[in-house]
């Protein structure tokens, strides 16, 4: 597995490629990343050996950051010879890939999500080297796995693009999960209500990187819109980003910032125990500035925890919400919708119990990290060398 995100670093990606690097079968993996200072406990934890080369991870994406990982990962690959590579994503990890390919004829996958490819569709048509490199990348690959529908309609719509309509055959679809055993209901919260100031009101929670596309300022209108009607009304935001201070700006002119919590300090250990303070979830995403949701793990793991979801429709989230099953699918771009949602499930307890019934019930039966490794093994072993 060559992956750039990797724990300890932070975000939904690294999340992904630790909880599915955990559960591949004793023995049959490597993984090959950049160096961290803080990685010890994190690798010992995936159970696999771990090579980190000396670059930091944060100048992979450097053209003397990939040199050194393509020759680092090329000297592994000799002596480890793997069967198949897995590309964690797109850039910059298919770029070593491509070079074991080349040099060894080892078969590799890519992993996309979405964004990537709205960037990658934007800049090809400048032509030139990067259509050049994406189609050497993506044209060798054996296989690309899809996070979600939407995410490989995109990605066929990609490849034809490029010129690689037989490469559309080999996309495979591999919605992501979360982990049930850790994001559960009825854990004990008192100690992080304290902790992050939460009191006893009715919360709503965003766990998400604050960028402009998760439509937190969405999340905030319509906060804005029900205080009245429901005066014990709460907002927590979980994440960082550089959308912070605007949307700080905003909750005090929408006159919200009394009921909103912003949260950018919270460790991975503390998010079960927040999801579980609060009554309704927001992820309400749309496409914006060529920035998509391609699933949404924030989604599973409310869901996870019997939140109900009420979620924008874009993107690859209908794959992460069974609309009237695990939440409510609304149009983002506007906040008329989800205001009707929220105050809708607000004031149907039986609906929204139901639906957050359903959602644990997914996430037991399919939308969980056993089942994601369980699919990228078999796709792995499909494809592998021998």
């Amino acid at each position: 597995m060559l992956t750039y995100d990797l724990p300890p670093m932070g975000g939904g990606i690294a999340r992904m490629m630790g909880e599915v690097a955990r559960r591949y079968p004793a023995g049959s993996l490597v993984v090959s990343t950049g160096a961290h200072p803080d990685a010890a406990s994190s690798d010992a934890a995936i159970g696999h050996p771990v090579c980190r080369v000396p670059v930091p991870v944060r100048r992979l994406r450097t053209v003397q950051g990939l040199v050194s990982w393509t020759r680092g990962a090329t000297a592994l690959a000799h002596s480890a010879r793997p069967g198949f590579v897995w590309c964690g994503n797109f850039k910059p990890a298919g770029y070593p890939a491509y070079w074991i390919h080349r040099r060894t004829g080892t078969p590799y996958g890519v992993v996309l999500y979405g964004t990537e490819l709205l960037l990658l569709q934007h800049r090809l048509a400048r032509g030139g080297l990067k259509r050049r490199i994406a189609r050497a990348i993506l044209g060798r690959a054996a296989v690309t796995v899809a996070i979600s529908r939407w995410t490989r309609d995109l990605c066929v719509e990609v490849l034809a693009e490029l010129g690689l309509k037989q490469a559309a055959t080999a996309v495979r679809v591999v919605p992501l999960g979360t982990d049930p055993e850790v994001f559960r209901p009825d854990l004990e919260t008192r100690a992080v209500r304290s902790r992050y100031h939460l009191d006893e009101g009715r919360w709503l929670l965003t766990v998400a990187r604050l960028a402009a596309h998760k439509g937190i300022d969405t999340s905030l209108r319509v906060v804005a819109a029900l205080r009245h009607e429901i005066p014990e009304l709460r907002y927590a935001v979980v994440g960082r980003g550089v959308e912070k201070a605007h949307l700080e700006v905003l909750a005090e002119s929408l006159g919200v910032s009394g009921q909103v919590r912003f949260l950018d300090q919270v460790p991975d250990s503390d998010l079960p125990a927040l999801y579980n303070c609060a009554e309704l979830y927001l992820g309400l995403s749309r496409t914006t500035e060529l920035m998509a949701e391609g699933f949404g793990i924030s989604l599973a793991e409310a869901s996870a925890c019997a939140l109900p979801v009420v979620a924008g429709s874009g993107g690859g989230t209908p794959d992460a919400v069974r609309h009237g099953e695990t939440g409510l699918l609304v149009d983002a771009d506007r906040p008329e919708p989800a205001i009707e949602a929220v105050r809708l499930l607000l004031g149907d307890h039986d609906l929204a119990r139901r639906l957050g019934q359903g959602g644990r019930r997914a996430i037991e039966q399919h939308y969980n990290w056993n089942r994601v490794s369980a699919d990228l093994h078999r796709i792995g072993s499909e494809f592998a060398r021998g």
